[in-house]
């Protein structure tokens, strides 16, 4: 009868362990920027973001990506455990018409631990 009872006590505790031990070898979410450093101006440009994360499952993913241009908001990516991003690493592309010179800053996060902190880039916009 003991045996019983360990056993239904060693089964939830084999759960949870399985269920969060990944997450003692997951990092922060990061977030990389590719886009030109100087265009002409009145240009449109590509802004390709790489988002890299240890971990794509129901229980921790990526939680979201944002981007600024000039501290404003530009765009941003929700998810959660039922709309994950497609990968661990995985890539947005937006377009953005260059006018002035600007500052671009993305940045993404667990759900988890949070983010590494946001990527900068700059564009000069040449006359």
């Amino acid at each position: 009868m003991t045996s019983n009872r360990t056993g239904l006590l060693f089964i939830p505790i084999f759960m949870v362990v399985l269920t969060f031990a990944g997450t003692a070898f997951a990092d922060k979410a990061s977030v990389s920027i590719e886009a030109p450093a100087d265009v002409a101006k009145g240009s449109e440009i590509t802004i390709r973001l790489t988002v890299t994360h240890s971990a794509s499952s129901y229980f921790h993913h990526v939680e979201w990506l944002k981007v600024w241009v000039n501290n404003q908001e530009l765009t941003r990516w929700d998810y959660s455990a039922s709309k994950r991003p497609e990968d661990t690493t995985f890539t947005k592309e937006i377009k953005y018409k260059v006018d002035e010179n600007i500052e671009i800053k993305s940045e993404a996060s667990c759900n988890i631990h949070g983010s590494k902190g946001p990527a900068t880039w700059k564009v000069t916009a040449k006359e």
